[in-house]
């Protein structure tokens, strides 16, 4: 199994990467306040717009550290990689199968059901936790009928639509998983691009960061991270990387924005608001929330297929893995991730 390496996350904007020998340097105005030795690193994130230098990127090119770039805000700019180094017969069958309907849907079937098994059980967990309220047991039935519906969906725009319509059934009860705070943090839909209020910031922040972990996983194992089977193709999106974190975005990432709420370790002074009803996260907040994520992707589980204990960390590279011995025949089935 790989190794969970580490993760530097830069949120000073006016931090400039750059390198000395096999070491990535970040400097404020000139000036060195971090050296951190590539060995250690598996990837770098950075919100910030001083940028990074020509031999920082080589570094990371040849070192296989990958390097994404994102605005204030969260919102993906780019990232650098290296050579790709994936098995072009690998890539190749993963072309022919996203160009067949009846391969794709099959595989888009079962990474919707998925997602709403998930999400579902995130519902499950509130309820058996707290006092359970009519609106939450409607919308664990509800989610329900929609996993049945998806496993027989007939065509890829049919299973979009149960999607959506699961997506907004779990969001239409979300309010009740925020316990504490409520009077500030106040939950009134899902919104992005961009986000307009401190829960949609975390959450699209969070789901920014999952699927540049997917991106890389995919990468690593072979496959190209910008043709899927759930998510159309488009220039400059990474579908299958979208794909991948779809089966985690409530496990991970909802659950996590939930805790940080309801445990006040996110507070409404770290949010700024700007124009056009856009809300960011401070820097001090930022910095807060990714020291938390670290923590969260190094924690261990068991996981449901590999009954082997695995970081937290290394889950999408455990689909990617996954996921390319499907594509290549090794397994009859693509094992998704299902919540225990």
């Amino acid at each position: 199994m790989r190794k969970l390496l580490n993760t530097l996350y830069i949120t000073t904007q006016k931090a400039y990467l750059a390198r000395d020998g096999q070491n990535v340097i970040v400097q404020i105005k000139g000036v060195e306040r971090m050296r951190v030795p590539a060995v250690n690193l598996e990837a770098i994130v950075t919100c910030g717009f001083a940028g990074a230098s020509p031999g920082l990127m080589q570094l990371c090119a040849e070192t296989g550290i990958v390097l994404t770039f994102l605005t204030i805000n969260g919102k993906f700019i780019g990232r650098l990689q290296g050579r790709v180094k994936g098995n072009v017969v690998l890539r190749r069958r993963q072309y022919r199968f996203a160009d067949d309907e009846s391969y794709s849907l099959d595989i888009a079937r079962t990474i919707v059901a998925a997602k709403i098994i998930n999400s579902r059980k995130v519902l499950q967990r509130y309820q058996r936790d707290h006092q359970s309220n009519r609106s939450i047991e409607d919308a664990i039935g509800h989610l329900q009928r929609d996993k049945r519906d998806a496993l027989k969906s007939i065509s890829m725009n049919q299973l979009r639509g149960i999607e959506g319509d699961a997506a907004r059934e779990y969001f239409s009860v979300f309010d009740n998983l925020i316990t504490q705070q409520k009077q500030s943090f106040v939950w009134q839909g899902r919104n992005r691009r961009p986000p307009r209020d401190a829960i949609n910031a975390m959450l699209s922040f969070a789901y920014t960061l999952l699927a540049a972990d997917a991106c890389a996983a995919l990468e690593t194992v072979g496959l190209d991270p910008q043709v899927g089977f759930l998510h159309n193709e488009r220039a400059g999106r990474n579908s299958l990387a979208l794909d991948l974190i779809e089966e985690y975005r409530a496990y991970l990432c909802d659950r996590f924005v939930v805790t940080l709420i309801n445990k006040r370790q996110i507070t409404p002074a770290d949010f700024i608001s700007h124009g056009n009803d856009t809300v960011v996260m401070t820097d001090d907040a930022c910095k807060n929330f990714l020291a938390e994520w670290q923590k969260r992707k190094k924690e261990i589980i068991t996981h449901p297929y590999l009954e082997e204990s695995v970081p937290i960390g290394l889950l999408p590279y455990v689909s990617a893995m996954l996921l390319a011995r499907y594509i290549r025949g090794d397994i009859e089935a693509y094992p998704v991730f299902i919540v225990t």
